[in-house]
């Protein structure tokens, strides 16, 4: 028996990286999936890698920063699947035009904005009624642990983003929690995805310097995330509500 075993989880950012695994992972524990993505041949390969391991899913085209687009995965997720259970808010840019404050240009800052802030509360704002209308569940949100302590080396749009993806997870989770809808959100320290290997990765100097901070002494992995992620979307986390779990190799512990 899957441990999502009759659920419906809606997936952003599913097209690579965390989002793809998550599909997978969740899939294969009984849940049904809504594979959402800005970039359609991603999407429509992590369905396919979802339905190769016996997995139901379907594809919606999103740009999380357009309403209309939003509106529409969660009326499509409803309609082939009956509901949605689970709200998983994965997607998210992390550009290298950004910075510190008094360098960033402010179309980069707006559109970190668009993307990583504005782009949860869309899909809360018309999947959040789609849990209700399922009598519960779970919104599960990617934060960062940037958000929890300052950084030597700015990301300083980045970092807002995801300090406001905390705040508006607690606020979701004194709003909703007595409609028996959870609401958590992730911290991952720095994760070898697509969007991290691209660019700091890819700097020997860059990668070394943020090694030496990882008690662990690895990056994450999307595994790393995507199993506690899977605690919060399945009925065992059912008291856990307002929770910011950070997962960065102990990262925000060190102090040198």
């Amino acid at each position: 028996m899957g441990r999502l075993d009759g659920k419906v989880a809606l997936i952003t950012g599913a097209g690579s990286g965390m989002g793809r695994l998550a599909s997978v992972v969740f899939a294969r524990e009984g849940a049904r999936i809504v594979v959402t993505d800005v970039v359609e041949a991603a999407g429509q390969e992590t369905v396919a890698q979802v339905r190769a391991t016996g997995g139901e899913a379907i594809f919606v085209r999103t740009d999380v920063a357009r309403e209309a687009d939003v509106a529409a995965a969660v009326r499509a997720g409803e309609g082939a699947f009956g509901r949605i259970n689970v709200l998983y808010n994965n997607a998210g840019i992390f550009p290298a035009e950004d910075g510190a404050v008094t360098d960033i240009a402010e179309a980069v800052w707006d559109r970190v904005m668009n993307v990583n802030l504005k782009g949860i509360f869309l899909v809360c704002k018309h999947g959040i009624p789609a849990l209700q209308r399922a009598g519960g569940g779970s919104v599960v949100n990617i934060a960062s642990f940037v958000a929890l302590v300052g950084c030597t080396i700015p990301q300083d749009a980045y970092t807002a983003s995801k300090g406001g993806v905390i705040a508006l997870t607690k606020s979701l989770a004194v709003q909703f929690g007595p409609k028996g809808i959870r609401a958590n959100a992730i911290c991952p320290g720095p994760i070898e995805t697509p969007l991290l290997t691209s660019w700091l990765l890819s700097n020997p100097e860059a990668k070394q310097v943020r090694l030496n901070r990882i008690p662990m002494g690895r990056f994450g992995r999307p595994e790393d995330i995507v199993y506690l992620a899977l605690y919060l979307a399945s009925d065992e986390s059912s008291w856990t509500n307002g929770a910011v779990v950070v997962a960065d190799g102990g990262i925000t512990s060190n102090y040198f």
